[in-house]
Order: structure tokens, then C-alpha cells, then sequence
């Protein structure tokens, strides 16, 4: 398992829960939240194991060989984050 497999895996798994709160009073909010985390997701797995993001978010604890675990900050913005540019958002997890 590479380095960066907790950190796509727990991506999708927000995107899907995103799905599970799709429903019509949303104007597809959730669906274009799960669709830009599973981007994300993609995105992160493409990155080597010494890219400057994944490094830094193994600095800060929150990257494990098994886990990724957010702290309260950092699950706000996933939670928040509308999309955009994938390398964005895992810099601003990294901060």
C-alpha cells in the first residue's frame, strides 16, 4: 500500500457520503462536493511519496502508513471545500 492510500481512501469515502446526501432541495451541492473529492482522490494518487504535500501532511501527524485522521480544522474544510485545484486544498490541510 502506498503512503498516500489513506489520504485518497478517506477522500472517497467523504465523497460518499456527500452522495448519500444528495437529494433535489440541494441543487446538486452534495453531487459537485463528492465529484470534487473524488478529484481530489485522483489527484492524490498520482503524487509520489516525497511530493512536498504528502511530506508535509506526514509531518503533521494527520498522514499515517494506515490512517488519515483530520483533526477539527482540517475536517472543516474537506467538509467545506467546493473544489478546484487539488493541490489547493492539500495545502491548506498541510497548514
Amino acid at each position: 500500500m502506498s503512503t498516500t492510500a489513506p489520504l485518497s481512501d478517506h477522500l472517497r469515502a467523504r465523497a460518499r457520503h456527500r452522495l448519500d446526501r444528495v437529494e433535489p432541495s440541494d441543487e446538486g451541492r452534495n453531487a459537485r462536493l463528492a465529484l470534487a473529492l473524488i478529484d481530489a482522490a485522483c489527484y492524490v494518487d498520482t503524487l509520489p511519496e516525497d511530493d512536498p504535500l504528502i511530506v508535509a501532511l506526514r509531518e503533521t501527524g494527520m498522514l499515517k502508513p494506515d490512517a488519515f485522521e483530520p483533526g477539527d480544522r482540517e475536517a472543516q474544510l474537506l467538509a467545506e471545500w467546493a473544489g478546484g485545484d487539488p493541490a489547493q486544498l492539500l495545502e491548506a490541510l498541510a497548514r
